[in-house]
């Protein structure tokens, strides 16, 4: 059979009731019979040129005169006045139509979805702006261009001017080597273009520039990269044609002398997928000169040398894509640090007073800041009023009671209050953390060691550590963190994280040591001895009581089998599974609700409401199960409501020693490192450029107001309090305005504003001073959701942190890889070795901090400090500076 009459046989197969105008001619063959096919393969081609009755173009077109009937092949269509005249390729109308018929027996065939028995089809198309291809930091461009001059798959003399035709050569010159040619090849085909009867290229990749007449954008038509991924491909494939002649292939692409096609394999990684090969080479002929060269490049060599030169030209030049966000810390430059004496905290003070009265009225700017407000005010109280208490029991356990939950609520009704009026970023939220009971059960352990009062040490511990904060606030010692880079950060935020996780986990152990692996439970009888459980404290008293009615049941009646003891049990495992239920589900619900605005359940607003409330939402949930659906297992109080009548007592350290005052001098000192890093490390988080933050910083100054509310509490042996993670960026990102952008598949949440005022900060500590007016309900919360706590601030901690995501890398699939800008930029090989130096560094932090020695604890501090000095002074000499920049700068 011929291959006209193939051709036509295709048609009546595949083609609809459509209607026609006229004709549309193109330069082609001589012969009829390929003008006949070519006729058919133009009809194919043109179906989303189409128009309904008295509607509109769907694209544009040229639009022709109206001419008679004639027939080829049982296809209708409008040919000229005469056969001589006949034209060589048949187009779609878009001006006035007739209604073309098609033979029944077509019709039968009619298969198409993507056309309705009318002859019209919707074509989708999306505009997206992507940015050039930086080739001084992004290491797969030069990769690309290289593996491209490897294994050359180049056209340099293209006469077609038929866009298949044009796409077939490329397509057999790239793929012609392979064993299943055939398959790729009509896979490539499918993919390429947008269905199997409109042949328009589906995803091009061109040029622009911005028409400043006010008609938008106009299309630079000189190239266009034609981007796909099919199946049956295991690497990628590029194919360059350079036409004879610049060819009209279509209303964007009008003068092409240049066509690229690109293939990529469906699992690739997002940095090797088709759109980033695409713009490396779109970036290369976006320049003009560029382009003229290859014109005029006679031979291969000549090509492929022309290509390698711009390759490196591009490669010295420095493309910035990322937006500035504008501040008013515009004087803030490296070459004006100074260490003189009181300058930090003069400038601290003159930037921020200027914007004193707006971050109180910036809080009530508009109803949906009232709101957001309101909202992150309660988000902030039970964010922190849980975490108190939390740390409230685990300090009175370390410390004998000493430090008590009630003192911990006062210490953060008055340091918070204090901070949100006078601090100077207000976004930074004050909590006890958890260093910081370590750091005082350090101190607890070295007072019981040597016999001294722990007060008294306590005291003269926070009084020197305030001491060195004042003077780190008047020399300017903050400027220092100028070298602190996004690692040292995120492995504190780890290190703080994993703090939470290790205090929750410790508990959990501890009460299955004392319930579920008690030695009562190991013998046959103990279940029948099981009647009630409580947590209550076994003395000496009750046990003689116990003993006195065990002995007068025996005696009466000796054939009883069950003793009744009222408060003391002995086997309660119960006690310990509900604990794990209580903990786990805490944690769970918190963390399900709080990712819920992922989720398409609901209303967007609503969504967020859950968001926002998570916390409480989940604690409220769980201790309502834990006290009335499971009533019969007493967990008991979680902590001792009475009100302490000594609590405002003054500490006078008379019984320290000469030696003691010294010892707990260099105490002081360590500790004021960990103050020192935590408050300026918050401070980064927050003022993240990221985060848009408008009013400027105020570091000296608000380590000067730490140093001053810390005297306060160490004077009556309160606990202390610095800066808080996660709390301090999630109170930035609760006030925030958030976007989603997807990016190559990946859903990206960027802040648009953030409302800084001081008002959340007040109202928040406000409301935990109210609550020391309910301390017997407080206490009825049961430990294990207050665990549970710890557990959810330790894993939102996690969802911002790029270490975890960096970790996350090395067991995930190199296709599902985030288009993240050091992904980009920096070898993968590169990226897992800096992971693994962190992964070791971390490990080093969590034994000396959790698992040493107390005399070794101490210096824990000092050891997070040292993190910077290794990240310059040893990263650098394992890593190129570039890659440093990349992959550990903000």
């Amino acid at each position: 059979m011929s291959e006209s009459s193939s051709s036509s046989e295709e048609i009546n197969n595949l083609l609809p009731t459509r209607s026609l105008d006229a004709e549309k001619s193109h330069p082609l063959h001589n012969d009829d019979k390929t003008a006949e096919l070519d006729v058919s393969e133009s009809i194919i081609s043109d179906v989303d040129g189409y128009q309904t009755e008295g509607g509109s173009a769907i694209s544009s077109m040229t639009s022709l005169v109206e001419v008679p009937v004639t027939k080829s092949h049982s296809l209708e269509i409008f040919a000229a006045e005469s056969s001589s005249r006949m034209r060589r390729h048949m187009s779609v109308s878009l001006g006035e139509i007739r209604r073309l018929k098609l033979k029944p027996a077509v019709r039968a065939h009619f298969t198409d979805s993507h056309i309705d028995q009318k002859g019209l089809a919707l074509i989708y198309s999306r505009y997206e702006k992507v940015p050039f291809k930086d080739f001084s930091n992004e290491v797969r461009a030069i990769w690309d261009v290289q593996q491209f001059i490897k294994q050359t798959a180049l056209l340099l003399h293209i006469d077609e001017t038929n866009l298949d035709k044009i796409i077939h050569a490329i397509l057999k010159k790239m793929l012609g080597h392979l064993n299943n040619y055939s398959q790729c090849m009509t896979q490539a085909k499918k993919r390429l273009f947008t269905v199997d009867n409109v042949h328009q290229l589906s995803r091009t990749l061109q040029c622009s520039t911005i028409d400043r007449s006010g008609g938008g954008f106009v299309y630079g038509q000189n190239f266009v990269c034609a981007l796909a991924s099919i199946l049956y491909i295991q690497r990628r494939f590029v194919g360059i044609g350079r036409l004879n002649h610049p060819v009209n292939l279509g209303q964007t692409c009008q003068e092409v002398s240049f066509v690229i096609v690109i293939l990529a394999p469906i699992k690739e990684k997002g940095i090797n997928s088709e759109l980033e090969i695409g713009r490396t080479f779109a970036t290369m002929l976006s320049s003009v000169d560029f382009r003229q060269a290859l014109l005029d490049s006679p031979g291969e060599k000549e090509f492929l040398d022309e290509l390698e030169r711009q390759m490196h030209i591009l490669s010295k030049y420095h493309r910035t894509s990322e937006d500035s966000v504008r501040n008013f810390d515009k004087c803030f430059n490296a070459k004006n640090i100074t260490y003189h004496p009181f300058v930090g905290l003069s400038g601290d003070f003159k930037r921020r007073i200027v914007h004193y009265k707006s971050d109180y009225l910036d809080g009530i700017s508009d109803m949906k800041t009232i709101q957001k407000v309101i909202s992150t005010t309660f988000f902030l109280y039970f964010a922190c009023l849980l975490p108190s208490i939390a740390f409230g029991v685990l300090n009175a356990f370390n410390t004998n009671n000493i430090l008590t939950v009630e003192k911990v609520l006062f210490t953060q009704t008055f340091g918070g209050l204090i901070f949100a009026f006078f601090g100077g970023t207000p976004q930074v939220v004050l909590l006890t953390t958890a260093p910081l009971a370590l750091f005082t059960k350090i101190i607890f352990s070295i007072c019981e060691d040597y016999q001294m009062q722990f007060k008294s040490m306590y005291c003269c511990v926070g009084l020197w550590n305030a001491f060195f904060l004042v003077l780190y606030g008047i020399f300017n010692v903050s400027n220092f963190m100028k070298y602190s880079t996004r690692s040292t950060e995120e492995l504190f935020s780890l290190f703080i994280a994993t703090a939470f996780a290790h205090g929750a986990f410790k508990d959990s152990f501890s009460n299955f040591n004392d319930n579920y692996h008690d030695p009562a439970c190991k013998r046959p009888d103990a279940p029948n001895e099981v009647h009630l459980t409580t947590l209550s404290t076994r003395t000496a008293a009750v046990t003689s009581a116990v003993t006195s009615e065990v002995t007068s049941a025996l005696t009466d009646n000796i054939s009883v089998y069950t003793i009744q003891m009222p408060n003391v049990e002995r086997c309660h495992r119960d006690v310990s599974m509900l604990y794990l239920v209580l903990l786990f589900g805490t944690v769970m619900l918190g963390v399900m609700l709080f990712r819920i605005r992922k989720t398409p359940y609901l209303t967007a607003g609503k969504r967020e409401i859950f968001s926002d409330y998570s916390l409480p939402i989940s604690v409220i949930i769980m201790s309502i199960i834990g006290s009335y659906f499971f009533s019969d297992v007493r967990m008991g109080e979680s902590f001792n409501s009475d009100a302490d009548p000594d609590l405002f007592q003054l500490v006078t350290m008379d019984d320290l020693s000469f030696g003691a005052v010294f010892a707990a001098m260099a105490l002081g000192f360590c500790l004021s490192w960990l103050f020192y890093m935590g408050q300026n490390i918050c401070a980064k988080f927050v003022n993240n450029p990221n985060n848009r933050m408008k009013k400027g910083t105020a570091d000296h100054w608000d380590l000067t107001v730490i140093a001053l509310v810390n005297v306060v509490l160490s004077l009556y042996t309160f606990p202390w309090l610095h800066a808080a993670l996660p709390h301090s960026p999630m109170h930035v990102y609760a006030l925030a305005d958030m976007e989603e952008r997807v990016q190559q598949g990946n859903i990206q949440r960027n802040v648009v504003r953030v409302r800084e005022t001081r008002l959340t900060g007040i109202f928040s500590n406000a409301l935990i001073g109210l609550s020391l007016l309910f301390m017997p309900i407080l206490a009825k919360i049961p430990t294990p959701v207050l665990y549970g706590v710890f557990l959810y601030l330790a894993v939102t901690a996690l969802f911002t942190n790029q270490i975890v995501e960096r970790i996350a890398l090395l067991f995930m699939e190199q296709g599902a890889y985030p288009p993240n800008h050091y992904i980009r930029r920096v070898p993968q090989l590169k990226i897992h070795m800096f992971t693994l130096i962190q992964i070791v560094q971390y490990i080093v932090l969590c034994l000396v901090g959790f698992f040493g020695i107390s005399y070794v604890k101490m210096f824990f501090p000092v050891l997070i400090f040292l993190l910077i000095p290794i990240r310059h002074k040893v990263l650098t000499k394992l890593f190129s500076r570039k890659y440093l920049r990349a992959i550990d700068g903000h």
